[in-house]
């Protein structure tokens, strides 16, 4: 197999891992309904524990981090026979990013998903498993303090370019990481910018009376 064969196929199956709609698949068949239709109307692991319920919320994140992981593990083996060390790491880090394009813009659903943070997440702990356990405690320090999730785990994720520096000294995972973060930054503005609406000021948007108060 030639290395652009490897690496085509790579990318090829990371997005079509990244776009499986796992919240998509659970609202239909643990509730019977169309997750974008509820909600925030968006395909993702957090509007699933908001109206699928905790059980089905959390199968969902663990199913979306997977495919995160999954499809730079696949390129990894793709390539791993025809390409060589360096340009490996290029297409395994194209292959994560795919995953999560996927995820926030499956074929299938019109190119309508989630924000992509949990196949995000996936990426990052397969090129740096560190950052799992360090990411989830500051997640839950912020959930306590904010009770806000979405608001936490984006904040939590800022530590991956960190870990990557202080933790892996990889220039390379810096860069990265960084900007992976930019895809689910940006794709969550809309819906930063509907709940100042809702909620009329910014400390109705960051802090919350209890983990249900919604906008």
């Amino acid at each position: 197999m030639s290395d652009v064969l490897a690496g085509v196929l790579s990318i090829g199956a990371a997005y079509l891992l990244g776009s499986i709609p796992s919240a998509y698949i659970a609202g239909r068949f643990i509730k019977g309904l169309d997750i974008r239709t509820i909600g925030s109307h968006n395909m993702g692991a957090m509007n699933a524990f908001y109206n699928l319920g905790f059980a089905p919320g959390l199968m969902v994140l663990s199913a979306d981090i997977l495919k995160g992981v999954t499809a730079v593990a696949l390129a990894r083996l793709i390539c791993g026979m025809a390409v060589d060390g360096g340009t490996i790491v290029i297409v395994e880090m194209l292959a994560g990013l795919f995953a999560v394009i996927g995820h926030n813009f499956p074929a299938w659903l019109k190119f309508k998903g989630g924000k992509g943070g949990a196949p995000l997440i996936g990426v990052m702990i397969f090129f740096m498993p560190w950052s799992f356990p360090i990411g989830l405690g500051i997640f839950a320090l912020l959930v306590a303090i904010t009770r806000f999730p979405t608001l936490s785990y984006g904040l939590a994720m800022l530590c991956f370019p960190l870990i990557a520096w202080l933790m892996y000294e990889r220039g390379d995972y810096i860069v990265y990481s960084a900007l992976m973060l930019l895809v689910p930054y940006l794709s969550y503005i809309p819906r930063i910018v509907e709940m100042k609406k809702k909620g009329g000021s910014w400390s109705r948007v960051i802090k919350r009376k209890n983990l249900k108060d919604r906008l």
